[in-house]
């Protein structure tokens, strides 16, 4: 299942490497393989053109991911792999960090009810 989803301001599309950013994010999910099945991983970034930020008077700029999970992971587990997908993102960014105004966020949407899904992909990883 899992699937995280990057929203970025579209001026920071200039400024950094959206591809190279949604690789590093889907190495750090898979770096916990006790808990996130290959075959299920979705990452994308969706840029955003319509937005505020604060007043608005300033080109303020952001990202936020939101992480989806189905049930069943550990407090401990969740922690773990938010705080390396948090770092990732966070070292990502870092050099655009001290030159502008960025506000970096992670959000983790664990999923209670039932999810219904039709994938064959995980099949190609069990061999």
């Amino acid at each position: 299942m899992p699937h995280l989803i990057i929203e970025y301001t579209t001026n920071l599309k200039k400024e950094t490497d959206i591809p190279a950013l949604l690789k590093k994010v889907n190495d750090s999910l898979l770096s916990h393989s006790d808990i996130i099945p290959i075959g299920g991983l979705r990452t994308r970034a969706i840029e955003l053109v319509d937005y505020c930020v604060a007043d608005g008077t300033e080109d303020d700029a952001f990202v936020h991911a939101t992480l989806k999970l189905g049930s069943g992971r550990t407090e401990e587990d969740k922690k773990a792999l938010c705080d390396d997908l948090f770092l990732t993102i966070k070292d990502h960014f870092a050099d655009i960090y001290k030159k502008r105004y960025l506000a970096l966020s992670l959000e983790l949407h664990e999923l209670t009810n039932p999810t219904y899904k039709h994938n064959n992909i995980h099949s190609r990883y069990k061999k």
